[in-house]
């Protein structure tokens, strides 16, 4: 039964596609749908075959027709909010923001306001019906205390698109970090699988091989502070926390990075340093430069932020130091 509100897509079945299963020809003939709806719908009997509701295994004839009815999306559980954004780039398809530290990027455990996700809403409510309902039009995210880059995608098609250049690691992002211990080698790659950690589920960890996902960091150095180091990171994979257990796993944990500093890191014997770092918002890490394929149009997007105050307070202490 069609119901008000819902739409329709069909399409007749091509010679060259019979015999194909019928939710990867779905997958083909709308790819503005994501696979996973497409599956969902099918699963709930949304999909006929000439009027006859069919599974998603279902193989295919040649002239025949299919149609699918589309409900009109949820109504966000989320409550528009209208934060301040800083909006580095917009237009029909992307949204390019730069996140302040101390923000949540969506909502989650011990947080249901006040996130990334409820400003977006109120910036753009057409993102409501992009991605998930709790994530309008995220795709990657920043850890609360990383401040920096993000982008979003404000249509469908700009959301598969923005995921399958994630997938594909097309997507170039490079952060800015200051850590404790001095690393001499000038540049050096962290290939370490990540995953939960066994006793700690709040918490990711290099885990063996075969228990983790793959997770490659490149780092170069772009100058030492006495016991610490500042640095520039690029992510080849993006896990998790990647960088922040990559570096510690070398012992070199971010400064103001409680959840990972290590219990041999030494404390601070600089009380001035201390209350920058406590002042922070969290770890000393930015993301600095984004870049990506334009989902439409296919041009190359260059994006960058400068280092944040927060940062360049730490390390102008330490340069005064010594």
């Amino acid at each position: 039964m069609t119901l008000a509100g819902d739409r329709q897509i069909d399409g007749l079945v091509e010679a060259a596609a019979a015999g194909a299963r019928l939710d990867r020809w779905l997958a083909s003939r709308f790819p503005d749908l994501s696979r996973t709806r497409l599956q969902a719908l099918v699963a709930e009997g949304r999909a006929a075959v000439d009027g006859v509701r069919r599974k998603a295994a279902y193989r295919l004839r040649e002239g025949e027709r299919v149609v699918v009815t589309i409900p009109p999306p949820p109504a966000p559980t989320l409550v528009p909010e209208p934060l301040k954004l800083s909006v580095v780039f917009e237009d029909d398809h992307i949204l390019v923001v730069d996140k302040p530290a101390g923000m949540v990027v969506h909502p989650g455990a011990g947080r249901s306001s006040g996130t990334l996700a409820h400003a977006l809403l109120a910036h753009a409510p057409s993102l409501a019906g992009v991605g998930g309902a709790d994530r309008p039009g995220i795709v990657h995210r920043l850890d609360k205390g990383t401040s920096g880059l993000l982008v979003v995608a404000k249509s469908q098609e700009a959301y598969q698109s923005l995921i399958r250049q994630l997938a594909t690691r097309s997507v170039s992002r490079r952060y800015l970090a200051l850590v404790h211990g001095r690393i001499e080698r000038p540049r050096g790659t962290i290939e370490a699988p990540i995953g939960r950690h066994p006793r700690d589920r709040v918490r990711m960890t290099v885990r063996p091989p075969g228990h983790g996902k793959a997770a490659i960091t490149h780092f170069r150095v772009l100058e030492r502070l006495g016991d610490f180091t500042y640095l520039e990171a690029r992510l080849e994979t993006g896990r998790t926390h990647q960088i922040r257990v990559h570096l510690a796993s070398i012992g070199c944990p971010l400064v103001g990075d409680q959840t990972y500093r290590r219990r041999a890191t030494p404390p601070f014997r600089d009380p001035a340093l201390s209350r920058l770092v406590a002042e922070s918002d969290g770890p000393a890490l930015h993301a600095t430069a984004l870049g990506l394929d334009h989902p439409v149009s296919g041009e190359r997007l260059e994006f960058h932020s400068p280092l944040p105050e927060r940062i360049e307070r730490l390390l102008g202490h330490l340069r005064a130091n010594g």
